[in-house]
């Protein structure tokens, strides 16, 4: 549960704005899209090891 104290008089924009930044910083909103996308450990593990390998490539064409 966020809490966002907000001083007396104080703009709501302002407690809107300190209430993002707070919520951004607990990572809900990847969590919530990394659940909704669910991968399995072999195909992370297959697409690491293809990036690995073009990496590897591209440094090997460029020198």
């Amino acid at each position: 549960m966020i809490i966002v104290p907000i001083k007396e008089g104080e703009n709501i924009e302002r407690a809107l704005k300190k209430f993002k930044r707070k919520f951004e910083k607990t990572g809900a909103v990847k969590e919530i899209r990394a659940r909704q996308a669910f991968e399995k450990p072999s195909v992370k593990k297959r697409d690491k090891m293809k990036h690995a390998i073009y990496v590897q490539h591209m440094q090997q064409v460029e020198d």
